[in-house]
């Protein structure tokens, strides 16, 4: 949903001072599987509970999780029309080292507004933002939650996802998703 949102936006800033929320989408992705959702987390130190700015969260590197995940991402999406074409250059981000949570999550955000033909800047805040100025920004840091994203955005992006006839549609998965399944008509599907 923030990429449906920000489809429109010129400018994404992160707020990397806010206080680290747990459950919520900022370590974890949901993918379509086989069998249904799948769902990808990324480990980290001091566990979801801490109290830390989000620019302060460590992964946790002393699991494979990016090995575990990019052998989940292969076993969902080796067949949808579009993984070839996107393969490559996501496997080596995969491969690569990062210590902060928040650098990875901008890896993965730069890769795919790459492969969506956004001209989108992004940054991250400078310092603590408590309230911001509702006339010139969204703020979706309490938006964008596993537990209420159905309540809060009832009408999610339609496409034809790999395993749609066995187990239906499955709602806001990540951007793999839609970017595996539909390829450069992502960009298209979204703004729609």
């Amino acid at each position: 949903m923030l990429y449906k949102k920000a489809s429109s936006f010129s400018h994404v800033e992160f707020d990397v001072y806010e206080n680290w929320q747990k459950m919520s989408f900022r370590n974890r992705c949901i993918l379509a599987g086989s069998g249904g959702p799948v769902s990808l987390s990324i480990p980290l130190e001091e566990g979801r509970g801490q109290r830390k700015l989000t620019r302060d969260v460590r992964i946790s590197n002393r699991y494979p999780w990016q090995t575990q995940h990019w052998k989940t991402i292969v076993s969902c999406y080796n067949r949808s029309p579009w993984f070839e074409f996107y393969r490559d250059e996501l496997e080596l981000l995969y491969q690569q080292s990062f210590e902060f949570l928040v650098d990875w999550n901008l890896a993965c955000w730069r890769w795919s507004v790459k492969k969506l033909g956004w001209s989108v800047s992004t940054g991250v805040t400078a310092e603590r933002i408590e309230n911001l100025d509702v006339t010139k920004w969204l703020d979706f840091r309490n938006e964008l939650l596993p537990k209420s994203i159905m309540h809060k955005f009832p009408d999610p992006v339609m496409y034809q996802q790999v395993f749609e006839d066995r187990i239906g549609f499955l709602p806001h998965c990540s951007i793999l998703d839609l970017l595996f399944c539909e390829g450069k008509n992502a960009r298209a599907v979204l703004s729609k």
